[in-house]
């Protein structure tokens, strides 16, 4: 038995203004799975993952969901999407930031400890969310996205401004999610957490270049490190096309 994914993308094409940012995008992101979405700043991961999650205008083609067409009402229980700015209020605890959120969902006070505790917040639970650094902002809103427990969790480059330790921490916790069922995209602009991954989205100038393991990048362009493998695969590749 063949598991649908739980993402489906089909020539997604993406215009702002009168630039095309994504250029007739096709991929699948199967379902239980860690997929980190990479590429340097401007190629239009945040694009992408607002179209995933239906904040986004669309030229055409066709992305679904769980399912679902994107952005559709069923979907609203189902998705859980942590954008690069922090969305929380600044005049509330940590705690009742969070308790807001998975009230929203039915969620009782222990799903709110154990969000808090899951980044690593616990001893700041009582303390005023503006009072905290930028970092820990970024992880309360996690926090708020993880206590509705969703099916599928798109994090827009979760772990920028992160220590190394809390980094780490935050990958041990994004894979138990995968085997726990949870579905999770994860952008970055850091190689080195591709690692991390089970598969990696690619991609440059809004196109693109490779849905493929880290193993198989490596073997691709025969490097050992990543970054490198990346910076190979964006010289090995036609212009405006995927890398065969």
């Amino acid at each position: 038995m063949t598991t649908a994914p739980a993402i489906d993308i089909r020539g997604l094409t993406v215009i702002r203004g009168k630039q095309e940012v994504l250029h007739s995008i096709d991929l699948q992101v199967s379902a239980g799975s860690v997929t980190g979405l990479l590429g340097p700043s401007g190629c239009g991961k945040t694009t992408l993952m607002r179209a995933i999650v239906g904040t986004q205008i669309v030229k055409s083609g066709d992305v679904r969901v769980l399912g679902d067409q994107a952005g559709t009402p069923a979907l609203r229980r189902r998705v859980g999407y942590v954008t690069q700015s922090p969305s929380v209020y600044g005049d509330l605890t940590v705690s009742r930031n969070v308790q807001y959120f998975g009230s929203l969902y039915g969620k009782s006070g222990a799903d709110v400890r154990a969000a808090i505790d899951a980044v690593g917040l616990t001893r700041y639970a009582d303390q005023i969310s503006a009072d905290l650094s930028g970092g820990q902002i970024g992880r309360v809103s996690l926090a708020c996205a993880l206590v509705a427990d969703p099916d599928l969790l798109v994090l827009d480059e979760p772990t920028v401004g992160l220590d190394p330790v809390l980094r780490v921490e935050l990958w041990e916790r994004f894979a138990d999610l995968a085997k726990g069922g949870t579905t999770l995209l994860i952008s970055s602009h850091v190689m080195d957490e591709a690692d991390h991954c089970a598969e990696l989205i690619l991609m440059r100038d809004g196109f693109l270049l490779a849905q493929i393991t880290p193993d198989e990048l490596r073997a691709k362009t025969r490097c050992e490190r990543l970054e490198d493998a990346f910076l190979e695969l964006i010289r090995t590749s036609p212009v405006g096309g995927e890398i065969s």
